[in-house]
């Protein structure tokens, strides 16, 4: 869900799992074991001196957006046609704005009229998996039992569950 920046409108873009769990991991700066497909194209665009200027959610044909990586050398610009699910987590790991057009807007995005609306709507789209221990089971375990979970979870890839194992661990602290 991409917010616009000064009003109330949002843009839902439906995406994939493994999508979605590689723009979570950046939002929540989670480091995994081992680079994934976007921290290696990060990796190899700063190793050939490429940098991301911005995304720009580009097109929506038939219900299917579309997006361009804008990208430069510092001679010379070009844009890497992507999908908007890879477009927004290149995006993230380089810091650089996400844009769209007016009209990408006006004909997919929807408006948000009270505040919580948002959680609602999150609420609604898939309801969540019970994780082995709740935030208020895992203030009980020790920092070593913490840091195996944290390792564990990270190892099966279950970023959401290392999240709140990383934020028990940060409030300690």
């Amino acid at each position: 869900m991409l917010g616009e920046e000064r009003g109330n409108r949002r843009l839902p873009i439906i995406i994939g799992m493994f999508e979605a769990q590689a723009i979570a991991i950046e939002i929540e700066k989670i480091v995994p074991n081992r680079p994934m497909t976007h921290d290696l194209f990060k990796s190899f665009a700063q190793s050939f001196k490429f940098s991301i200027l911005e995304i720009v959610i580009s097109d929506l044909r038939e219900g299917v957006f579309y997006a361009k990586i804008m990208c430069t050398d510092g001679v010379k610009s070009l844009e890497v046609d992507a999908r908007p699910s890879d477009a927004i987590a290149i995006g993230l790991r380089f810091g650089v704005p996400i844009y769209t057009f007016e009209p990408i807007l006006s004909e997919a995005g929807i408006v948000l009229t009270e505040p919580d609306e948002e959680e609602t709507l999150a609420s609604k789209e898939e309801p969540k998996k019970p994780s082995k221990k709740t935030p208020e089971q895992l203030k009980d375990v020790s920092n070593d039992q913490l840091q195996a979970m944290l390792d564990e979870a990270l190892e099966k890839e279950d970023y959401e569950r290392a999240a709140k194992i990383r934020d028990e661990m940060n409030k300690r602290n």
